[in-house]
C-alpha cells in the first residue's frame, strides 16, 4: 500500500494503516479551538518541544484555548509555510533510540503566518485578545544582544529600520513585531501577552525583557513603562536533541509508518522544560504534561547552568574538534574512545566542580544520561547543526566555565582545548585541508581575526561583544589556549587530543 499523504482527511487511515501503530490527534482543531499561543520561528526544535507539550495538553487534558499559530519572519521560512500548509499544519514526530522508532502526528500548530506575505496580519494576530503568549525560537542572533555590554544592538540596521515610526506596520525584527503588537494592545486596554523565549540561552527571559524594553524606550517611553510594569518574560531551560531532517528520514517514515510527510521531525525520547511561573495573561496547565514549573528565576538558573555547561558545553567539545577531525555525526565522535574519554573528563573534572547542587538532582547520573544521549546512533545528529552560530554559543557554553575556573584557580585545560578548536574551526578548513561552510552571523569578522592572529588568540579575544577582560587579562588562560592552538595547528585534532586525556 502506498504511503498516505499527511492531512486531516487521512488521519484515521494513517492511525490504522502503518505496520507500527501511529498516534494521531483526536482532538478538535481549526475553528473549534482558540489560538492562545503565537510562536515565532517554527523549526525542528519548536516542533519537537513546545508544540509537543501543547499537543499533549490538547490530547490528554482537553485544552482548547492554547493552540499555536506559527509565524515565519524570514524569507527562508517560506519552505515551512508551504510544507505545513500542504498538510493542514500537521506533521510527524519520529522518536529514535536503541529501543526502536516511534511516530506520532502532532496537531497543535493550527495555522501559520508568513510575515513577508502580510506583516500586518502578524501584528494583528499577536495583538488579538485570544493571544495570551508569544513564544520565540529565533536563535541567539535574533535577540540583537551584545554579549559584552549586555545591551541591545540598537545601531544594527534592522533595529534602526524598526525604530523608525514610519515602519511600525512593516517591521523586520522580532522586537519590531512585538512592540507594534503590544502598543496596539495598550491602546485597546488589553493586558500585555507573555513573551516566552524557548531559545537555548542563559537567562533567556531576562534578556528578552531587557532587549524589548530597551527597544520600546527608544520608540515610546510610555509603552516601555507599561511593558516593564505589566509584562512577563519567564526564564526557561529547554532540552531535546533535534537534528536536521534528511531525505532519508522522509523515506523511512513512508516505508515504516506509511506516512508521506513533507517535513517530519526526528528527535530523541528525552525531553525537558523548566520554566519560571511568570505569566501576564494566563497560561496552560503545563505541569500536567511534565513541564517543571518553578517559582522563580533562581530555580531555573540552577537547572540551566547544569544543562548549558554540561550538555551544550560537551556538544561544543564534540562539534568543533569533531568536524576538524573529519567526523560527520555526534555518535561517530563518541565512538572514538579518546574523544569519549575527553568529554567525560571535561564534564567531571572541569565543569562539574563549578556547578551548584540542586536538591533531587544527581549530577553524575545526568552526565551518564548525556553520554548515552550523545552515543545514540539512531539520531544521526549532524556536526554542522551543533556548530551552527557558534559566536552565540561558545560565550555561553564554554567561556563561563573558563572564567569561573580562572576565579577559583581550577583546572581548565580541556575547556581551553575546545575554545582553541573553535578558533581553528572558524577558518573553515579541516585537518585534511577540506573546506566546509562556517554558518555564523559573525563569520566575516571571525575569519578576518583568525587569519590575522594565526596561533595567537589575542585577535579573536579582542572581539568585545564575545569576550570579556577577565579572559583577555589572565596569563594562565592565554598561555593554555595559545599552547592548544599551536598544537592543533601543528599536529591536528586527533594527534593533539591524547595530550588532554588522563
Amino acid at each position: 500500500m502506498p504511503p498516505l499523504k499527511l492531512n486531516n482527511k487521512n488521519l484515521s487511515q494513517i492511525s490504522a494503516a502503518g505496520e507500527a501503530q501511529v498516534k494521531v490527534p483526536t482532538y478538535q482543531r481549526g475553528g473549534a479551538v482558540k489560538e492562545g499561543i503565537v510562536h515565532v520561528g517554527v523549526g525542528g526544535f519548536h516542533r519537537a518541544h513546545l508544540a509537543v507539550y501543547v499537543d499533549q495538553l490538547m490530547q490528554k487534558n482537553g485544552v482548547t484555548d492554547y493552540a499555536i499559530c506559527g509565524v515565519g519572519l524570514q524569507p527562508f521560512d517560506a519552505a515551512m509555510r508551504d510544507a505545513l500548509g500542504s498538510q493542514d499544519h500537521l506533521y510527524t514526530v519520529i522518536e529514535r533510540s536503541a529501543k526502536g522508532s516511534f511516530a506520532h502526528v502532532v496537531g497543535s500548530i493550527n495555522s501559520y503566518l508568513f510575515a513577508p506575505d502580510n506583516r500586518e496580519a502578524v501584528i494583528a494576530k499577536m495583538a488579538h485578545p485570544d493571544t495570551h503568549i508569544v513564544s520565540l525560537t529565533i536563535t541567539e542572533s535574533g535577540y540583537y544582544y551584545n554579549e559584552n555590554t549586555h545591551e541591545l544592538q540598537s545601531e544594527h540596521p534592522d533595529i534602526q529600520f524598526d525604530l523608525d515610526p514610519a515602519n511600525e506596520k512593516a517591521p523586520r525584527t522580532t522586537f519590531g513585531f512585538l512592540y507594534a503588537a503590544l502598543a496596539r494592545r495598550h491602546q485597546q486596554g488589553l493586558k500585555p501577552f507573555t513573551v516566552m523565549s524557548c531559545d537555548n540561552m542563559q537567562k533567556n527571559g531576562s534578556i528578552t525583557r531587557h532587549m524589548l524594553e530597551s527597544f520600546a524606550r527608544l520608540r515610546n517611553p510610555e509603552i516601555a513603562k507599561w511593558i516593564a510594569e505589566q509584562g512577563a518574560f519567564p526564564n526557561a531551560m529547554v532540552d531535546r536533541i533535534t537534528p536536521q531532517t534528511s531525505a532519508a528520514d522522509k523515506t523511512v517514515l513512508a516505508e515504516n509508518f506509511g506516512i508521506e510527510d513533507s517535513w517530519p521531525v526526528v528527535t530523541e525520547p528525552f525531553m525537558q522544560w523548566v520554566i519560571e511561573d511568570q505569566f501576564s495573561d494566563g497560561r496552560p496547565p503545563f505541569e500536567k504534561v511534565g513541564v517543571q514549573v518553578v517559582k522563580d528565576v533562581h530555580a531555573v538558573e540552577q537547572f540551566e547552568k547544569h544543562k548549558l555547561r554540561l550538555l551544550n558545553g560537551s556538544h561544543s567539545a564534540l562539534g568543533y574538534p569533531g568536524q576538524l577531525a573529519g567526523f560527520k555525526y555526534v555518535h561517530e565522535v563518541m565512538e572514538n574512545p579518546v574523544f569519549s574519554k575527553f568529554v567525560w573528563q571535561m564534564m567531571q573534572d572541569e565543569v562539574k566542580p563549578l556547578l551548584p547542587e540542586i536538591p533531587g538532582v544527581n549530577i553524575d547520573e545526568y552526565c551518564n544520561t548525556l553520554m548515552e544521549r550523545f552515543s545514540n546512533p539512531t539520531i544521526m545528529d549532524q556536526l554542522p547543526r551543533i556548530c551552527l552560530n557558534a559566536s552565540g554559543k561558545i560565550p555561553q557554553f564554554i567561556m563561563p566555565s573558563i572564567a569561573e575556573a580562572i576565579w577559583v584557580t581550577g583546572p581548565f585545560r580541556r575547556l581551553c582545548f575546545v575554545a582553541a578548536a573553535w578558533f581553528r574551526y572558524v577558518s573553515g578548513v579541516d585537518d585534511s585541508g577540506e573546506s566546509f561552510v562556517v554558518d555564523d552571523p559573525m563569520r566575516e569578522e571571525l575569519q578576518a581575526k583568525a587569519r590575522a592572529g594565526g596561533t595567537n588568540p589575542a585577535e579573536l579575544l579582542s572581539i568585545k561583544s564575545l569576550f570579556g577582560d577577565d579572559l583577555r587579562g589572565d596569563k594562565r588562560f592565554i598561555q593554555t589556549i595559545t599552547t592548544a592552538m599551536e598544537e592543533i595547528a601543528q599536529d591536528g585534532i586527533l594527534k593533539t587530543l591524547p595530550k588532554y586525556v588522563d
